[in-house]
């Protein structure tokens, strides 16, 4: 991501640390699939964050995941690393990543009005596995 997309204010500089701000301006698994073997949305009423998670699945292993989300820096960072963490593993590995596993690889720290977005992650990813194997 370049800085066109982002610009740190002194607001987010404050509220993130480096090693997040870093990460925001090194997304690797933005952007839509097509011809996605499955696909899984969730919405978070209260804060409005909108995530899409788009798997390809070859020999039951996340072979591709690529993700839509629209929210906050923590809502795509967060996402971002869920994706990392995701790909290459099987399906039900890939189920049992944790949000702290998420919080450890990234390293920084989120405020704590932010961490909800680690669940929403993974909550995409639950999902879009459960309409796969619906359909597979």
């Amino acid at each position: 991501m370049d800085d066109t997309f982002f610009k740190p204010t002194s607001l987010t500089t404050k509220m993130y640390d480096e090693k997040i701000l870093k990460r925001v301006k090194n997304i690797k698994y933005t952007g839509e699939m097509k011809n996605a073997d499955a696909v899984g949305e969730v919405i978070n009423s209260h804060c409005g964050d909108i995530m899409e998670i788009y798997l390809k699945i070859k020999k039951n292993k996340i072979d591709k995941i690529r993700f839509k989300t629209y929210g906050c820096l923590a809502a795509v960072v967060s996402t971002d690393c869920m994706c990392e963490l995701a790909e290459g593993k099987t399906l039900d590995e890939a189920e049992r990543i944790t949000g702290e596993d998420i919080m450890n690889t990234l390293g920084g720290k989120f405020p704590p009005l932010k961490i909800h977005c680690t669940a929403l992650s993974l909550k995409a990813l639950k999902k879009a596995i459960k309409n796969y194997r619906k359909r597979n």
